[in-house]
Order: structure tokens, then sequence, then C-alpha cells
């Protein structure tokens, strides 16, 4: 067994081949092609090809044929294994290693249950999928959660085709505007409880670890804002869109967070996006 953790850590003490683990770690559970992810990390096909067979012979990633495609997700029980193995058995277990915000990281989603959640969602624009996010969570639950979107690499403004779907679907848009993540990563920023990414770029993208280590999951999709055709074709799109971020809140918003620990909400959270891409 020490034999094993050695040769994990010993594959992830590359920085590249730990990119590629934190990438696939950050787009979970989604399953990545070699392509995609050698874009994402801008690698020469052969290079990422050599660091995902390493990270695959290690188990620390899982890799699935799809036709002529492999597909790459992470091992989430041989991550869990690699931290029990340093925390365990080569620490021994010493409380005192273990950073005072992480104490209960695992008992509750939250010490303020009688408390609104905050709930971020992100894509790269903030013009439309975390602006239909927001508003469809603000106006469902908004007396238990209190809902904000924002951009990697937000636009100066909203898609008209986004604020026309809103309006058709009975939301009030006179508040919504387009904000950049760095609006919630200030000192004064508002705690977040929760974050989702909903486009895979986004969570393609490293940043910043959020304070009070927020649950975070990823609800990626395509971008609406990208259909071609007709203004109906693309009115379709982003219809289409609407209804899957509504699924996805909506068995989200029934969960129950009291009676969950932190563990048992991170699995949900990542069922809620496996089970609804598969209905869309």
């Amino acid at each position: 067994m020490e034999s094993l953790l050695t040769d994990r850590l010993a594959t992830l003490s590359h920085p590249q081949r730990m990119a590629v683990f934190r990438l696939l770690m950050r787009r979970c559970p989604d399953e990545l092609p070699a392509g995609e992810i050698a874009e994402a990390l801008e690698l020469k096909a052969s290079t990422a090809s050599v660091y995902l067979s390493a990270l695959t012979q290690a188990d620390l990633i899982a890799q699935r044929r799809d036709g002529t495609r492999l597909l790459y997700a992470v091992n989430l029980d041989t991550a869990r294994e690699v931290v029990a193995g340093l925390f365990f058995d080569c620490c021994r277990g010493r409380a005192d290693l273990c950073p005072p915000q992480f104490s209960d990281l695992l008992t509750s989603i939250s010490p303020k249950t009688d408390k609104k959640f905050n709930v971020l969602f992100v894509c790269t624009g903030n013009s439309a999928r975390s602006i239909f996010a927001e508003t469809i969570l603000r106006d469902m639950v908004g007396d238990k959660f209190t809902a904000y979107s924002a951009g990697t690499a937000h636009l100066s403004g909203l898609n008209p085709f986004a604020v026309e779907m809103l309006k058709s679907k009975g939301h009030d848009v006179s508040l919504l505007r387009s904000k950049n993540i760095e609006e919630f990563q200030g000192a004064d920023s508002p705690q977040m409880d929760f974050v989702f990414t909903v486009c895979d770029r986004a969570a393609n993208e490293e940043c910043p670890t959020w304070p009070g280590q927020p649950v975070s999951g990823h609800w990626g999709m395509p971008d609406p804002v990208k259909a071609k055709g007709t203004d109906a074709e693309k009115r379709l799109a982003f219809h289409q869109t609407y209804g899957a971020l509504h699924n996805r809140i909506l068995a989200f918003t029934a969960l129950s967070f009291e009676g969950l620990n932190r563990g048992s909400l991170q699995k949900c959270v990542d069922e809620i996006g496996k089970k609804t891409a598969k209905q869309e």
C-alpha cells in the first residue's frame, strides 16, 4: 500500500500531469475526450497522451472507449485513497495537521441552516446560461437561496435572446446585469455555500480557492449564444438551455439540506448533473 501511495504521488508530482488531474477534478463527473483536455491545457496531442497514460496506469483517472474516442474522468475512489493514505498512514491521523476551516467540512453544508444559502453560477460571458440559472433559482425559492451569477470573461451586456426568453417565462429582468467573477472574490464579497459552473470553458479555467470551501458542481451545457440559423432556431436553443437549467435547479432545491452531510450533498449535486444531462 505504501509503495502504491508513493507511485501515485510521484505521478502527481509532475506539474503538467497534476494540471490534467486538476482539470478532470474540476470537470467531475464529466468524461472528457483527450482532444478537449489537450486544448484546454494547451498541450500537444502526443504530450497529453503520455500524461493521460501515466495517470491511467496509476489509477488516478479512468479511461473509457466511446466509438473511436477515448474518454477520461477522475477516479474519485483513488483520490480518496491518496488523501487517506497521506493523512492516516503517513501522518498518523494527526488532527493538528488539518486546517481549522476544514474541521467540520464533512459534517454539514453550513452551521447556519436557518439562514439563506448563497449560490453562485459561473459561465464565461455571463450573458445567458448563468443569468438563466441566477434568475430561475431566485424566482423559484428566493426565500431559501440568494442567487448570484458571474462570468470569467463577462460581456458588457446580456444576450437579447436570453432576456426575451426570461421575459416570456414571466421573470423580472430589470435588475439583471453581466458581472465579472472578480466581484465575488474580494474580502467584502458574500461567502458562497455553493458554486456551480454551467459551461465547460469556465470549468476548465483555474480559479482561486473560494473562501469557506463551498460545495462545487459542474453542470456544463452548450452555449445557446453560439447557435446558428434563423431566429426561430436560435430561440429554440435558448429554450432548451432554460429547460435544462430549470430541471437541474428544481432537483437541487428539492434536496434535504439539513439531512445531508457534505459528502452526501456533493454526490447529490454530481448526480443531478448526470441525470438531467441524460434526460435532455
